[in-house]
């Protein structure tokens, strides 16, 4: 069987039917991934937000990845960029508003296969939440969509200027979806790793996606670990975690499937998720921590560290500082 060896961590993480040793078992600490940057303190998947979250000391960034029209992958959250550019400001692009079933979600708005890259690099990122995070706006306007490559060109930049590595953590977004259009992500995120020499067991990379079709086909391809990302109990049950073990090495599960929230916002027991993945093979790494996405009576630090006494192997942190600090306290 081939290895996949995790820089960062002291986690050996093997393929297919081996077991993976979560770096908790081994008392590494766990990762801390900047979620989408520092999506926290800058516009999401800019180049500020990537570099401030490498900064802060996160482990990784996290690129969402969609395409162009002609194919070429760029980091946004979302295909339909309406609200995450000024795309609604440039009246040449005012005719292509239109409404798409994404996913089996009707979306009004502006979507990225509809633009090649040459016409997104006019446009300009802007906050996506800009009524929660405010001081977010203050950068809007000043950076440009980046694509996948260039985020892979930054990495390597604040690695050699930090003197550590930053690692990539990319999620394929709307896999099926973007299949279906003739534009399919996964040959386009092989070859750029490839190309960068980034697809081999000591490569400090990533690869997630909520879809399975496409990580049982990148399985077959990649040498890096693969997540499956998860949002409901249904799909964390033993014997369902042992049949992601057989194609991925992790799995990434919302934070309420680690340690439950009550009706009343309050925190609350933890489930038996992080035994399970364990006992099968699967490191977790939980998403998505925030300042702004508390439970009743929790600070920020208190609910990483509640977290992290549950042995989880990875932390999605929109506030990667915090999550660094609350780790090494």
């Amino acid at each position: 069987m081939l290895t996949r060896l995790v820089a960062a961590t002291a986690a050996v993480l093997l393929l297919h039917s081996t077991v993976v040793v979560p770096a908790a078992a081994h008392g590494a600490d766990p990762l801390v991934i900047g979620h989408r940057g520092a999506a926290g303190y800058r516009p999401e998947h800019t180049a500020a937000s990537y570099e401030l979250a490498a900064r802060m000391g996160a482990d990784y960034v996290e690129p969402d990845l969609v395409s162009t029209k002609d194919g070429v992958l760029v980091a946004r959250h979302e295909n339909e960029i309406g609200g995450s550019t000024d795309v609604a400001s440039h009246p040449e692009f005012a005719s292509r508003l239109t409404t798409k079933n994404v996913d089996g979600w009707d979306m009004t708005g502006w979507f990225t296969e509809d633009f090649t890259l040459a016409e997104l690099k006019t446009l300009r990122a802007r906050e996506s939440q800009p009524s929660l995070r405010p001081a977010n706006t203050a950068w809007d306007g000043k950076y440009q969509i980046m694509t996948f490559q260039e985020v892979i060109d930054l990495s390597r930049r604040l690695s050699r200027q930090l003197g550590r590595e930053i690692g990539l953590y990319p999620e394929t977004k709307h896999s099926a979806y973007f299949a279906a259009l003739g534009l399919p992500l996964e040959p386009a995120l092989v070859r750029t790793l490839n190309v960068n020499g980034l697809n081999h067991r000591r490569a400090k990379v990533f690869v997630q996606s909520f879809e399975s079709d496409n990580l049982r086909a990148l399985n077959r391809q990649l040498r890096v670990p693969l997540i499956q990302l998860v949002w409901e109990p249904a799909q964390v049950t033993p014997a369902r975690l042992r049949e992601i073990a057989s194609y991925a090495d992790a799995v990434g599960p919302h934070m309420t499937m680690v340690i439950s929230w009550n009706s009343d916002g309050s925190l609350g027991a933890p489930t038996t998720l992080v035994r399970d993945a364990h006992r099968a093979g699967l490191a977790v790494h939980a998403y998505t921590f925030a300042a702004d996405d508390l439970p009743t009576g929790q600070t920020f630090t208190s609910l990483l560290k509640a977290y992290y006494r549950q042995g989880i192997d990875g932390a999605f942190a929109d506030h990667p500082d915090v999550a660094v600090a609350a780790r090494r306290r």
